[in-house]
């Protein structure tokens, strides 16, 4: 169940950009867990069971456990964004909020087309529903953090409201009036697992 604050959040989205009228396949979150060997944040749990893997305003693409599509499943995404990660901090530094011993980062969520992540900041003994979002651009070494958990920060972009250097693409060429979410099925056609 996921706390107030992140309920008010919760429903202005769903008025804002309707979810699927069918719903998305469930998820055993114990076992999504298991295979990311930590917890989930509630108000992610919310997203997924409410729209399930898919875009939002052919912007942003949620990840879902166990998703048919790989690009779009929390698992492959970790564990290929952990491959990247690590080869890629032998050469550059780490942020500065990941220097903390035991401090990761866990995807959830891309932007269509930049090659740039939205992660949680995992701080070790924290709360998932404390985590925070950080955003990689992906193809360079800039960071950028965010003190909210994903929902807030999703419904943040989609309201233009979210305090980033990202998105410019959404912000100045797309500027949706009205906000849609595709599932990776409509968009992405037959999964290919």
């Amino acid at each position: 169940m996921i706390a107030s604050d992140a309920r008010a959040a919760f429903d202005a989205l769903v008025r804002l950009c309707p979810p699927p009228a069918d719903p998305p396949p469930s998820v055993d979150w114990t076992q999504a867990e298991r295979a990311l060997d930590t917890a989930l944040p509630a108000d992610y749990k919310q997203l997924v069971e409410t729209y399930g893997a898919g875009i939002f305003d052919e912007t942003i693409w949620l990840l879902a456990p166990g998703s048919a599509y790989d690009e779009c499943d929390q698992h492959a995404q970790t564990a290929e964004r952990d491959e990247i990660l690590t080869d890629l901090w032998e050469f550059e530094a780490k942020p500065a909020s990941l220097q903390e011993p035991g401090a990761r980062v866990v995807p959830w969520a891309f932007e269509e087309g930049t090659g740039a992540f939205l992660y949680w900041l995992v701080r070790p003994g924290q709360h998932p529903d404390e985590w925070t979002v950080m955003y990689n651009e992906g193809r360079g070494p800039l960071w950028e953090h965010h003190a909210m958990g994903c929902l807030a920060f999703l419904l943040a972009v989609l309201t233009q409201s979210a305090k980033t250097q990202y998105f410019g693409h959404y912000y100045e060429v797309l500027k949706p009036t009205e906000h849609r979410f595709a599932t990776a099925d409509r968009t992405l056609g037959t999964a290919r697992r």
